[in-house]
């Protein structure tokens, strides 16, 4: 069926004709993006038209409008219908009995209907005072009616924007900055709206009013096909969907795909983010751009009188060989030539970001252009400025996402196609992995005083993650790309193995210090093994901490830093040949063996809660982050600790955000025997903690049996049943070789739930096996825990007892 096919038998057939006609066009799996789009609202047009046409007979001085995303015929399946009624205010009671004519068989066959009746004055008068009406009224189109009537408001409209523009723009500009703050980035967001946030649709139809303001024009390459493709995406979410909706969720992204016949979610994401880059980048240029007019506009009357006339020449400031500063931008030297100069992209670079300034869309274009590519292995100063750029702070962000927009950073580093807009599905990750490895980068800027090679701590930072890209495990296929880029960049063989051994190993210090005993002989010479030497282990730690911050704000805190520290302190003694093992390694404070004493003297459990704040993070900056409370919890030694406390934190409905358990030697002087010590951070869900008191009280039922959890969590869970979400992969359990020489470690990665932690050690205690020590930590909604466990006789558990137990332990949390 043809788009006139269409529009004549809506015409003709009235309201159930158009529903029929309407549906047949949005089943069609022939047609879809923009000639569904245009059939549509062809469609739409003709039964509207006749709408009209029916009830304005012997009516003068009347048209029908369509505004906003239908004035530009971009109709979506579910998309509402921006109508005015325009009138030359002559005969009010028919006019008014006209649009209910429209009106009402809109809103039967259940469309959204924005809708508004006003003469021009009026019109005019209305976008004056609200500048999203003036938006909508620039993409006036009409419908039927008096068509003189339309183009004079459509003439006058768009006079009124351009004679306001040094007005209306900058308020524009901050209404889309607000947006912004309060919808976030799509080109980050793993459910991002289509419509409201950064580098969307608005922002889209941002840009098209700014060039009909005639004050500035955004970059055009690209930025149709950008929009087109955000089009097409919420087309598929409609129609996947049923519904009017922007925000593309977790739970309906597999369907959406299938209806575009992508490959998969990924797949999906990467092509939305990468339309939003195009918009987002667009709008930067585009509003630096209007600033730069509106101030040159600003200045001149006075420049004029001061210089008695003439046009102002522009100042440019010198700031690298071939690149000087104009106007608030890096632009190109008179005498730069960048078809024989292939380090002009990074020199520039460098400078701009240096100077805090951004780069002419011009100056990368022209580089883009006639650049040639960069020897093998890079010249000195290429390399040199690399790390300048990245060394610079805060704005790299904006120069690198410059270079990016015109393919010049794949050009210089082809491995970074595969990692460019892809996204990280995993809730503790603000950043695509692209993004995330300039953040890091931005992190490392502020710890080079830290290290002793500041220049591999950067390039480190913006490889570390570059297999993400690849099949396997990231930081295995990375230390291969590491070893290639870095020998393409220049590096000597040294400092290639380095950079190779910190992509590698550049989760090693964060995973092992809190997922490990570092009380464990073992865990410190495992890391001195793969580290290797002093100079590595200080670029290691450094390097973890900037990728922790420049994951997002679960990733890192105080107390992953103290760990982590502790842990660089026993490796760096033991490279410089002292055992791990010291006497004083793992004293208990005061309060830890008061507790252990009084748990031995009365035979029973003793806690202690204490507050806790989360200092801010050195170069984080902020207010304190509330942690929760520390629970302290000594037991004198027995089966059973760990579910029992767990599961009366679970009933108490007390989260646990991070747990350590460990066996406590009694100091001389008391009897022998051993005593649990648990070291909690708690908070709770909601409402108050409970007292100290009843959570013992609790404890002892659970310990001697009287208490069942199973049967109140149970209870609980019958009484609460979940909300349908997003189903999480399964729980994976793996038994962690040569971790330790004293016990078997048993790693869990999970949702983190209520009570899993309980479940946990009743399945452990079921399997027959001691928990010598719990290392338990929660990253977002996973849970990350390690625990060592023994036989009854003290001894690691042999191979096939310990996948025995990894097997029953990973049964028991997916059933």
């Amino acid at each position: 069926m043809t788009g006139t096919d269409v529009h004549t038998e809506a015409e003709s057939v009235g309201p159930s004709g158009y529903a029929a006609a309407r549906l047949r066009l949005l089943t069609e799996e022939a047609r879809s993006g923009p000639p569904r789009r245009t059939a549509l609202a062809d469609l739409t047009d003709g039964w509207l038209a006749g709408l009209f046409t029916a009830g304005a007979e012997g009516l003068r001085g009347v048209s029908l409008v369509a505004v906003g995303g239908y004035g530009r015929g971009e109709l979506s399946p579910r998309s509402d219908l921006d109508l005015l009624l325009l009138h030359d205010g002559g005969d009010g009671t028919a006019v008014a009995a006209l649009a209910d004519r429209v009106w009402y068989p809109v809103w039967d066959l259940g469309l959204a209907l924005d809708h508004s009746v006003r003469t021009p004055a009026e019109a005019r008068k209305t976008a004056g005072e609200d500048l999203k009406v003036q938006l909508g009224l620039l993409d006036a189109r009409h419908l039927a009616g008096d068509a003189a009537l339309t183009a004079g408001l459509r003439t006058a409209v768009l006079a009124d924007w351009r004679n306001q523009a040094p007005k209306r723009l900058p308020e524009l500009q901050e209404l889309c900055a607000e947006r912004a703050a309060r919808q976030g980035e799509l080109q980050y967001l793993l459910e991002p709206d289509l419509k409201e946030a950064r580098g969307g649709l608005r922002d889209a139809t941002a840009l098209r009013a700014v060039a009909a303001s005639w004050l500035a024009d955004a970059p055009r390459e690209g930025l149709a096909d950008a929009r087109r493709g955000l089009l097409d995406v919420r087309d598929a979410l409609h129609l996947a969907t049923g519904r009017a909706t922007d925000r593309l969720a977790l739970q309906e992204q597999d369907q959406v795909a299938a209806e575009l016949d992508l490959l998969d979610a990924d797949t999906l994401l990467r092509q939305v983010y990468e339309a939003a880059r195009v918009i987002s980048y667009a709008s930067d240029v585009t509003w630096r751009e209007v600033g730069r007019v509106l101030r040159s506009r600003g200045a001149r009357p006075r420049l004029r009188a001061m210089l008695g006339g003439g046009r102002p020449v522009a100042e440019r400031s010198p700031l690298a060989e071939g690149v000087v500063e104009q106007d608030g931008e890096v632009v190109l030297a008179r005498t730069a030539r960048p078809e024989r100069d292939p380090v002009l992209p990074l020199r520039a670079a460098a400078a701009a970001a240096q100077a805090g300034l951004p780069l002419s869309l011009h100056a990368v274009r022209r580089m883009a252009a006639v650049v040639r590519p960069l020897p093998t292995p890079w010249p000195a100063e290429a390399r040199e400025q690399l790390v300048t750029l990245l060394g610079s702070g805060r704005p790299t962000v904006e120069v690198w996402e410059a270079l990016e927009a015109e393919g010049l950073i794949t050009r210089l580093l082809p491995d970074w196609e595969r990692v460019r807009c892809r996204p990280q599905r995993n809730a503790v990750h603000l950043w695509t992995v692209d993004r995330h490895l300039i953040e890091t980068a931005v992190r490392a800027s502020e710890l080079t005083r830290r290290v002793g090679r500041p220049d591999l701590l950067l390039v480190a930072a913006l490889l570390h993650d570059i297999g993400k890209g690849w099949p396997g495990d990231h930081s295995v296929a990375g230390e291969i790309i590491a070893r290639d880029v870095a020998g393409r960049i220049g590096f000597d063989r040294d400092d290639i193995a380095v950079l190779a051994t910190l992509v590698r190993h550049h989760l090693l210090l964060v995973e092992t210090a809190t997922r490990r005993d570092l009380e464990d002989p073992a865990t410190v010479r495992l890391v001195a093994e793969a580290v290797g030497s002093p100079g590595t282990l200080e670029l290691l730690h450094a390097l973890t901490e900037a990728d922790a911050l420049a994951t997002g704000p679960a990733a890192w805190s105080s107390w992953r830093g103290a760990l982590v520290s502790d842990l660089v302190k026993r490796v760096s003694a033991l490279l410089a040949g002292d055992e791990p093992d010291a006497p004083e390694a793992g004293a208990p404070t005061a309060e830890q063996e008061r507790l252990a004493i009084e748990a031995h003297r009365t035979g029973g459990p003793v806690l202690a809660l204490r507050a806790q704040t989360e200092p801010p993070a050195e170069s984080a900056g902020g207010e304190p982050e509330p942690l929760g409370v520390e629970l302290l919890v000594a037991v004198p030694d027995q089966p059973g600790v760990l579910p029992a406390v767990a599961g009366v934190l679970a009933v108490h409905r007390l989260t646990v955000r991070t747990a350590e358990l460990r066996a406590l030697r009694l100091p001389d002087g008391v009897h022998d025997g051993s005593v649990l010590l648990l070291d909690w951070r708690v908070a709770a869900q909601y409402g108050s903690l409970p007292q100290a008191a009843r959570l013992r009280a609790d404890l002892v039922r659970a310990l001697d049996g009287s208490l069942d959890i199973a049967a109140r969590l149970a209870e609980r869970d019958a009484a609460y049943p979940r909300r349908r979400g997003v189903v999480p992969p399964p729980a994976r359990v793996t038994v962690a070789p040569a971790a330790s020489r004293h016990a078997t470690v048993i790693e869990v990665r999970a949702q983190d739930v209520p009570g899993l932690l309980f479940r946990i050690g009743q399945a452990l205690e079921k399997a027959g096996v001691r928990v010598r020590s719990a290392h338990v930590s929660t990253l977002g909604s996973n849970a990350v825990d390690a625990f060592y466990v023994t036989g009854g006789a003290g001894d690691p558990l042999p191979g096939e007892e310990a996948a025995s137990v990894a097997r029953l332990l990973e049964e028991t949390l997916r059933a």
